[in-house]
Formats: structure tokens, C-alpha cells, sequence
């Protein structure tokens, strides 16, 4: 079968960082499903992955993490899934990806596609709205409110793929504030016309521009992208006893600054439940099923921005050189071979 992958670890300008290959088609075994892959999305998490994972001597690595397509084969444990279904889901950072004509993945992270989408536009939301729902919901929990706190959200880095779900959930299922950031006319544009009640400039400092709104003092900050940059800031905003979110990989995080408003710091990685098997893995079902409910209602609306052609080894570098740049809207994606 036709994949992408990668045999060291380069930088994305260097034509070898990824590489067209050709593997072997996988056979499912247990709980997983053979999914022949119709689409896929791009997440900052491929670049890092690709940056940090160097494969064994002669191995090649695929990366992907987002998918939508259709179930070819399953293995004899299977019970939600049938062969001719239509799913989308975000696979696993211990397996291989979803860059790949055909691709194994545990059917208790498996969603059925939104019917109302096409295969690109539900690729474009398994791992964001994965990381956004239990951000919110399960971290978060932004349906408790905070006592004395301002019941409102700051999502920064709100025009990414993540946070373009999180203002979403946030606005259409709850009555919470959202505030999003975002620092260029189009990417303000584009959080506003996903809900955000509020928008503020991360370019410049938040704390001052929150304050400005004169709805108070937060009850949850949802920190995406530089956190450890926006730290002073979401210390002096947030509302105290307040409950503070991050997903990124900040080099530095000085966790004590919190303290004196005793604030709760909850950290999320979506594969969490998938690497350690955990006992309620198949909320990931369960969640993304509820989400193609409510895209298929006209609650929620894909995050799709871009399309980068076919999933070929030169589209997929000039998309991870896109989200490299820091400029991305939305989510990338590619379909098909």
C-alpha cells in the first residue's frame, strides 16, 4: 500500500524529512478495525513527532493522527463496527499513522463520520474536538461554575484547530463567555464568526485587555499554543480559585505562580486514554459519535480551512511547514492518493 513516512528526523525544507513509501497492507486483529483511509488532517503534534521520533535503522515511521474513511476489515473482537461503515478518529501516538492507503486503529477511539460531511471535512475534527471536549468538560469543567469568578472562558490561540472547536463547544453548549484570542484581521474574523462573544489580541498583553471587557475576572483560561509566553498574564487575570488548562509543550512552567490565587492546573493529551488502555477508552466512541450528532443538527461546524491536495509526501511537507509558520486557521487537510 501507498504511505508516507519518514526515515530520520529533518528539517521540513529538506525533501527526505518526508518520503513516499511503500508498506505492507496491515491485517486486523482483537478490537481493531482496517480502515481504508479517504482523508486525513494535519496537527502540530505531526510536526513535533516528526522533529523528536527518530525511527530504528531502516525503518520508516508514518505519521498521522486524524482520519475519516471507510472500514475494510475487523478483527474478531470487533462489536461496534462493520465493514462498509463510514468513521472518522484520531489514532494513536504509539501505533502507526493515518498517512497510509489503509490503517489500523482500535475501534473504541472510533466515531461514525458526521453523514451531513464530506470525508475532508470530517477529517478535519477528530483530534481537536477530542482535546477540546475533555479540555472543557472533563479538565476544566466549565459546566461548574467558579464562585465569585466571572463564568467566562479565555481560549488562547482560539483561530487554531483546537481552539476553533473549543469556542464552538463552549458557545453552543454552555453559557459561558468565550474570550478567544487571535492577533491578525483574519484569524479575529474567523474566531468571531465561530462564537466568540469576545476577542483580544495575543500579540499585546492579555491581562490588561481582559480586564477591559468589564465582565470580570475569568473563572477558566484554556491555554493552547505559548504558554509559558502567556503565563504572568493568566496569573494576573485569572479569577481566584479559578481552573487553568494547557495542552502545549512549554519549555519552562512555573506552576507556583498560581498559588496564591490557588488555582487548579489540569492538563490534557487526548492519547492519553489510548496509549495506557484506560478502563473508560471507549469514551472516545462515544464522544466523537456525539459529535457527528451534533454536526449532523447544525450545531457544530467542521473546522476545515485549507486543502493541500492529494496525501502525497510534497503536500504533506508543505502543510507541516504551514502549521510550522504559526499561521495556520483552522485545520489542513488532504484526501485521498
Amino acid at each position: 500500500m501507498r504511505a508516507v513516512g519518514y526515515r530520520e528526523s529533518l528539517p521540513i525544507s529538506d525533501e527526505a524529512s518526508l518520503i513516499d513509501v511503500e508498506l505492507p497492507k496491515p491485517e486486523p486483529a482483537g478490537r481493531d478495525l482496517l480502515v481504508e483511509v479517504k482523508a486525513v488532517s494535519v496537527n502540530p503534534v505531526d510536526t513535533k513527532v516528526r522533529k523528536r521520533a527518530k525511527p530504528e535503522a531502516g525503518d520508516v515511521k508514518v505519521l498521522g493522527y486524524d482520519a475519516a474513511g471507510i472500514v475494510s476489515a475487523v478483527g474478531p473482537d470487533v462489536t461496534l463496527f462493520r465493514p462498509g461503515d463510514a468513521v472518522f478518529y484520531a489514532g494513536s501516538i504509539v501505533r502507526s499513522g493515518t498517512n497510509a492507503e489503509y490503517h489500523l486503529v482500535d475501534e473504541r477511539i472510533v466515531g461514525r463520520k458526521p453523514s451531513s460531511l464530506s470525508f475532508p471535512e470530517a477529517a478535519a475534527l477528530p483530534l481537536t474536538a477530542i482535546t477540546a471536549w475533555e479540555m472543557l468538560f472533563d479538565r476544566l469543567e466549565i459546566r461548574r461554575p467558579v464562585e465569585g469568578a466571572a463564568n467566562a472562558i479565555l481560549i488562547i490561540g482560539g483561530a487554531g484547530g483546537v481552539g476553533s472547536v473549543a469556542i464552538q463547544l463552549a458557545r453552543q453548549l454552555t453559557d459561558v463567555t468565550v474570550i478567544a484570542t487571535a492577533s491578525r484581521p483574519e484569524t479575529q474574523a474567523w474566531v468571531k464568526a465561530l462564537g466568540a462573544h469576545h476577542v483580544v489580541d495575543h500579540s499585546r498583553p492579555l491581562a490588561p485587555q481582559v480586564a477591559g471587557l468589564g465582565i470580570g475576572a475569568p473563572a477558566f483560561v484554556f491555554s493552547i499554543t505559548e504558554s509559558d509566553a502567556h503565563l504572568a498574564d493568566a496569573v494576573e487575570l485569572i479569577a481566584p480559585q479559578g481552573r487553568y488548562g494547557l495542552i502545549d509543550d512549554p519549555a519552562t512552567f512555573d506552576a507556583l505562580k498560581f498559588k496564591g490565587k490557588s488555582v487548579s492546573i489540569r492538563w490534557e493529551s487526548m492519547f492519553t486514554r489510548s496509549v495506557f488502555q484506560t478502563a473508560d477508552m471507549q469514551a472516545q466512541h462515544d464522544l466523537l459519535n456525539e459529535v457527528s450528532r451534533l454536526v449532523d443538527g447544525g450545531t457544530l461546524r467542521t473546522t476545515l480551512a485549507d486543502t493541500f491536495g492529494t496525501i502525497s509526501a510534497a503536500n504533506l511537507r508543505r502543510a507541516h511547514g504551514f502549521i510550522e509558520s504559526g499561521k495556520a486557521r483552522g485545520k489542513i487537510v488532504l484526501e485521498g492518493f
